[in-house]
């Protein structure tokens, strides 16, 4: 969970420091992609009962908002 929740900050940094649209987008759909896994794992967490049913759905809403603007991101990058 960790080094998901870092790549999503890691690589929306990265790609925010290139110039060229393609690039960007790339680091954009990485990062949402371990987004999508993190959100994958608070299932699993859940399923396990390691989290409550409040912080599943707090993380789950929290990591799709994050997914959506992602979304938004890399659409406005394609060409």
């Amino acid at each position: 969970m960790g080094r998901a929740s870092l790549s999503i900050q890691l690589n929306f940094a990265e790609g925010s420091g290139r110039f060229a649209k393609r690039d960007r987008r790339n680091f954009f759909v990485v990062a949402r992609s371990s987004a999508l896994e993190c959100a994958s794992l608070i299932q699993f967490l859940f399923a396990e009962n390691e989290i409550s049913v409040e912080e599943q759905s707090d993380f789950l809403a929290s990591y799709e908002e994050l997914s959506k603007m992602l979304f938004t991101m890399i659409k406005n990058l394609e060409e």
